[in-house]
């Protein structure tokens, strides 16, 4: 039998249209849909709309219409979002639907029959907004914890759950399944609470008519939270055979302020009426823009309509899950987009893709066969453990992880691509030509598969301009030969022109000449043990540098190595010989590893975004105060990559550490 995933988000509220913070959530659901589809698993993605009580009747009248004819307009919206951003669920539900109503009202009378609900009086702070009673310790100055709105204080007839019947269960339940609750930071909150004791819940209302019948009183409305949990259940059509293919749910993804319900209320529903829980639900943090909350009255308000006209699905897509770690909060900020995009997407992924395949166009056409020389086995080899890594990085929900592998396989293709130069093996050597350019290919269509869950529409262009269709997880481990490809296009621009300079200001990186130099010959210092005098060629002139890294080097070795040096520091005098420049290594726990590049001798240095101003004479001090970063996916100044117009900057034996 084939396995089975079952992803389910939170339902959204329609008293107002989608926005950022709504896509987020749904962004993560989808791509954990597509990569357990690409995995060959049976998949079924659900979500949809809340749309019942106090709420949604109050948002309804203030429009001037019926609450029917409100929430049939903004669902909608939320479809059509979906839609805009590649978010594709296999069903939408709506609280509305009447095999919903049905499931929510026999759900709770099985309940009933076993004895765990029961007719009483409540009084308590109750929030419009969040549909919820509040107890005193919970509110903060009277005010909504999460609205900072007044609270008002209702009785009214109700009927609850004995929630407080299951603290000790549920207490049990976790700790026998400790991947129940998501980050382990969100279920230790959790637990502490549960802990503190239960009080029973408040189920139904008799203060409006807009939601469920109550099946036991027709004087009672079914409580909102209670109805809209059950949506798990009924839009897998509980209790027919599509449930029992799908449940339990592999996994609830949350916000932070819905975790009580959906950690404490809802598996003891579940418990009560002779469910199995689901086997985990996981809390992600909340979602602001330019470090604010997400507010009409600060008019930040952004829908994903917009954000995709201005920059694309993809760009939206792979920003959302590259830049936020998922469990944590997160920012959205237009400017950071822009230089992910253009410096991971674009310029390492796209580019390389573009590079090997316009290449083997101009070369017949034709993928050939990977060859058995040693490069080519040892760069295959180190995808084939990220893709290992990438694999166990989607199935644990760390989707950033996952993206950071998948950009490190793209710095693999680049560097092999650039190193064993396919344009200069065309003139000499054509067989070995046609291994390298087999090799990128490969890597090309491992690219596609990978990313197929995040960007989809990329993932849909490569496979077209390799000829391929429908590629498969189980892909990775075929080789493409012997294949004609298709038409090669270029998929992904830079974007240009969205992100401004605060306040006019020049970036101090812009002040510094980072350049290519070949090292052309090596001699001891005549008065220094531990210096090298270096006699450096910069395309354009040739240059003496003192270096400290005679304990790291011999001669041989630096003879003939392009190295990254500050070209324009001011010149000193070291123990008596001048230096004009200065060598950037990366030194830690007594070992020293040189910042190289494949490009031609006086090639500029630039970090993206950053235009060159460079200074004529740099001083140190200053250039000291840049915090240059060497990590595993390059050699970084403030987020952007150091590269040249042909290859990334990175560091010889792959230390990692603070530039110096």
């Amino acid at each position: 039998m084939k396995s089975k995933f079952y992803v389910t988000t939170a339902i959204d509220y329609v008293n107002s249209k989608p926005h950022v913070g709504h896509s987020y959530q749904k962004i993560i659901a989808d791509i954990l849909a597509r990569f357990h589809r690409l995995k060959g698993e049976d998949v079924f993605f659900l979500t949809g709309t809340d749309e019942h009580g106090q709420k949604v009747d109050r948002s309804a009248k203030d429009a001037g219409m019926s609450p029917k004819e409100f929430v049939d307009k903004m669902s909608l919206y939320f479809k059509q979002a979906w839609k805009t951003l590649d978010i594709h669920p296999d069903r939408f539900i709506r609280t509305t639907d009447k095999d919903h109503e049905k499931v929510a009202q026999e759900l709770t009378r099985i309940i009933w029959k076993n004895g765990d609900i029961y007719k009483g009086h409540y009084e308590g702070l109750y929030c419009t907004g969040c549909e919820a009673y509040f107890t005193e310790r919970d509110a903060v100055d009277g005010k909504c914890p999460i609205h900072k709105t007044e609270l008002e204080v209702l009785r009214e007839e109700t009927y609850f759950f004995r929630l407080s019947k299951y603290q000790d269960r549920l207490l049990e339940y976790y700790e026998k399944h400790p991947e129940f609750i998501l980050p382990y930071k969100r279920r230790n909150e959790i637990i502490n609470r549960v802990k503190e004791g239960l009080n029973d819940l408040s189920i139904t209302r008799t203060s409006f008519t807009w939601g469920v019948p109550f099946p036991l009183d027709e004087k009672h409305y079914t409580y909102v939270w209670w109805e809209a949990l059950i949506n798990y259940i009924s839009g897998v059509e509980w209790p027919h055979e599509r449930f029992k293919k799908f449940w339990p749910a592999d996994v609830h993804l949350l916000g932070v302020d819905n975790g009580w319900f959906h950690c404490v209320i809802w598996p003891a529903m579940l418990m009560s009426a002779g469910i199995e829980p689901p086997k985990t639900v996981f809390i992600h943090g909340f979602l602001t823009i330019d470090g604010q909350k997400i507010s009409k009255s600060l008019g930040n308000v952004i829908e994903p309509e917009y954000l995709v006209e201005k920059y694309g699905s993809d760009a939206i897509r792979y920003f959302l899950v590259r830049d936020i770690t998922f469990g944590e909060d997160g920012d959205f900020s237009s400017k950071d987009l822009v230089e992910r995009v253009n410096n991971e997407l674009v310029s390492n992924i796209a580019n390389f893709c573009y590079r090997t395949l316009s290449f083997i166009k101009k070369t017949g056409s034709e993928i050939k066969s990977a060859g058995s020389d040693k490069k080519d086995t040892t760069v295959l080899e180190g995808c084939k453990k990220k893709i290992s890594l990438i694999d166990e990085s989607y199935e644990s929900f760390n989707i950033d992880k996952a993206i950071k592998y998948i950009l490190e396989i793209g710095d693999l293709g680049n560097t092999y691509f650039q190193r064993n130069e396919p344009w200069a093996l065309i003139k000499t050597d054509r067989k070995r030509c046609d291994e390298v350019l087999a090799v990128s290919a490969n890597i090309v269509k491992d690219l596609a598969i990978l990313l197929k869950p995040i960007t989809p529409k990329f993932s849909a262009s490569i496979e077209k301009q390799l000829g391929l269709h429908d590629l498969k997880w189980s892909d990775l481990k075929k080789e493409v030969k012997h294949h004609k490809i298709g038409e090669p296009e270029i998929i992904l621009k830079k974007i240009e022109g969205v992100v401004e300079k605060k306040h006019n200001e020049e970036d101090p990186f812009s002040s510094v000449d980072l350049k290519v130099a070949k090292v052309l010959h090596v001699d001891d210092h005549p008065n220094a043990d531990k210096l090298y005098v270096l006699q450096i060629d910069l395309g354009h002139e040739k240059r003496q540098i003192v270096a400290s890294i005679k304990s790291y080097y011999t001669k041989e070795e630096l003879v003939g190595k392009h190295l990254i040096i500050v070209s324009n520091l001011k010149p000193a005098k070291l123990r008596g010989v001048e230096s004009n420049g200065m060598l950037l290594a990366v030194e830690k726990k007594g070992k020293l590893g040189l910042l190289t590049s494949d490009a031609p001798p006086g090639t500029s240095v630039f970090a993206e975004g950053i235009e060159k101003k460079p200074k004529k004479d740099l001083d140190i001090e200053e250039f000291g105060k840049l915090e240059i970063l060497a990590k595993k996916e390059g050699v970084v100044y403030s987020g952007k990559r150091l590269k040249t117009d042909k290859d990334h900057v990175f560091v010889d034996n792959e230390m990692e550490g603070k530039v110096c």
